[in-house]
């Protein structure tokens, strides 16, 4: 697929420069995929089929194909992913690669996608008595490897997310690693497709109850969906969609008796800057 990207490009007369510039990309994104370092999202195919003038019907469906199979085999392909992940978490990195759609409550600590490397250190050491070296080794790689996906996903995938008002309240790792953290986490709910909220203790105290739990919506052509849940050690995966309809209708009423985008954003650069004021007095 990659090979045929560039033949492509090379036909319209195109840079790498140029192609980043008229979508919106950055030159390395473009780069990488060329190179096959990256895989890319359905919606990011269509639009340089479209600026290449690739109208083949028979071409397009087999260069979708291609990236689908190169965007599930990206995750478990590595030896040790399949060796220290939990099945129901190769399957949801899996489905994250195709995802229209992802939902998602954390009532404790800020999502493993949207970590920073040295928060994720500090959470992954809680777990030092039932994971071993490599494992968390290979775990924060991949809670990298996914923050680095949202934020290649520019609009293609949509994140929506309901933090409880603790988690940005949880001193994680110390009051450097914290106020990287949230300042992180609000540059990510500034992307036009991430969409953060937070709620408040007090309306949180019932869905708090739930654990962490995240819905993947498939790509409309997929009509899919699926539920991950998270409890300590263990995880499940689920499409059983009495599930999966509860957990969304559970989603959907706390997303609309939490703080707003706008509101949730200042919240969290907030609390970075109190960290940050706590710092400098240090």
């Amino acid at each position: 697929m990659r090979l045929a990207l560039r033949r492509a490009r090379d036909a319209i007369g195109l840079s790498q420069g140029a192609v980043a510039d008229r979508m919106g990309w950055s030159l390395s994104k473009v780069q990488r995929i060329e190179a096959g370092d990256n895989a890319i999202s359905g919606t990011d195919l269509r639009a340089l089929l479209d600026l290449y003038g690739v109208t083949d019907p028979e071409e397009i469906e087999q260069l979708q194909e291609e990236a689908r199979v190169s965007r599930r085999q990206r995750w478990w392909t590595k030896p040790e992913y399949r060796e220290y992940l939990t099945t129901p978490m190769l399957q949801l990195v899996q489905f994250e690669a195709e995802a229209a759609e992802i939902r998602l409550y954390s009532p404790m600590l800020v999502p493993g996608s949207f970590q920073t490397s040295e928060y994720a250190e500090h959470v992954l050491g809680i777990f030092s008595a039932v994971f071993d070296d490599e494992k968390r080794r290979v775990r924060r790689d991949v809670r990298i490897r996914r923050r680095e996906a949202v934020l290649e996903s520019t609009d293609s995938t949509r994140h929506y997310i309901i933090l409880d008002e603790s988690v940005i309240q949880r001193e994680v790792g110390g009051l450097a690693v914290m106020a990287d953290q949230l300042d992180l986490l609000a540059d990510l709910a500034r992307r036009p497709n991430v969409f953060v909220r937070i709620i408040s203790l007090g309306e949180g105290a019932v869905l708090g109850s739930a654990g962490y739990f995240s819905i993947v919506d498939i790509a409309d052509e997929f009509e899919d969906a699926m539920l991950y849940r998270e409890f300590y050690t263990e995880d499940s995966f689920s499409h059983d969609p009495k599930d999966v309809a509860f957990h969304r209708e559970m989603f959907e009423d706390a997303w609309s008796r939490s703080l707003n985008e706008e509101k949730s954003i200042r919240a969290i650069a907030a609390a970075a800057t109190a960290l940050r004021a706590r710092l400098d007095r240090a």
